[in-house]
């Protein structure tokens, strides 16, 4: 996948890069694997405003991603690699022998007409499903489970890759691609390979417009803000945030200051990302 400049006719597509789809090959999704859901704009089910900058933007489909994989030892040939708005990864539409047809992420390296399958008894192959326990020691894997049978939750973004580490136990040692290293049970299931899109983070949008057909809006400082909108507000003309430190609009320290509380998982937490 390759990064394609635009000709500057306009000042906003001067700095403008985008996706050249060189590796899509199929233009319109699966409906069986289409559902419509209506956009919220960031709001609740009482119509209040909980994720703020959301709205708008072009409609999207929602496409109906396996990532359970629990279909073992039936071999799928992979038909088509689609685009998804919903993600920056690409999609890999399965035909499995059975006559079902599923998506799952497509990662590096799988092109149209392979062969993929999950099991305990599947090769190692990119697109392949297996229990970690079964996964070789420093193997590249993605769309890794938490959870036995949950659905994979970890590495699911383009151009994602962790890497299996040991294995002692019940537990293997998995380094995200944030640099975290985890401890994840070896009776989860791992896919092999890397996430493809490399490029998605070289993308250069150039205009505020596109940022709003992704449905995000506008945010503004804090410090253009008065002092009765936000802690940041007020003054004499330009004032720095200054002590006792950054805040969010609701006065709570933002800006770095560390916000986990899940003690629950932190066992599981071999060496931070920081």
């Amino acid at each position: 996948m390759a990064v394609k400049k635009y000709k500057p006719v306009t000042p906003g597509m001067r700095d403008m890069t985008g996706h050249s789809f060189e590796e899509i090959t199929k233009k319109t999704p699966e409906r069986s694997l289409l559902v419509i859901r209506p956009g919220r704009g960031g709001r609740n089910a009482q119509g209040r405003v909980t994720v703020r900058h959301r709205g708008g933007g072009a409609r999207r489909y929602v496409r109906l991603v396996d990532f359970k994989r629990e279909k073992h030892g039936i071999p799928a040939k992979v038909a088509a690699v689609e685009y998804d708005p919903n993600r920056t990864a690409r999609l890999a539409l399965l035909f499995y022998a059975d006559g079902e047809k599923r998506y799952i992420i497509s990662p590096l390296d799988l092109k149209v007409g392979d062969t993929v399958m999950s099991g305990p008894s599947a090769e190692i192959r990119p697109g392949n499903a297996l229990p970690i326990s079964n996964i070789p020691v420093g193997t590249q894997i993605h769309n890794i489970e938490v959870k036995e049978g949950k659905g994979a939750q970890l590495v699911r973004s383009a151009g994602g890759a962790a890497q299996l580490l040991a294995k002692e136990g019940d537990f293997a040692q998995i380094r995200m691609p944030s640099g975290e290293v985890r401890l994840i049970r070896q009776v989860c299931y791992a896919t092999i390979g890397q996430i493809g899109n490399l490029d998605h983070s070289n993308v250069k949008l150039g205009k505020a417009g596109r940022k709003r057909h992704m449905g995000i809006r506008p945010t503004v400082r804090g410090t253009a803000m008065s002092p009765r909108d936000h802690p940041h507000g007020g003054g004499e003309g330009r004032q720095p945030v200054g002590l006792p430190g950054p805040k969010s609009p609701w006065g709570k320290p933002t800006l770095g200051k560390k916000t986990r509380r899940n003690k629950k998982t932190d066992q599981f937490i071999v060496r931070r990302r920081k």
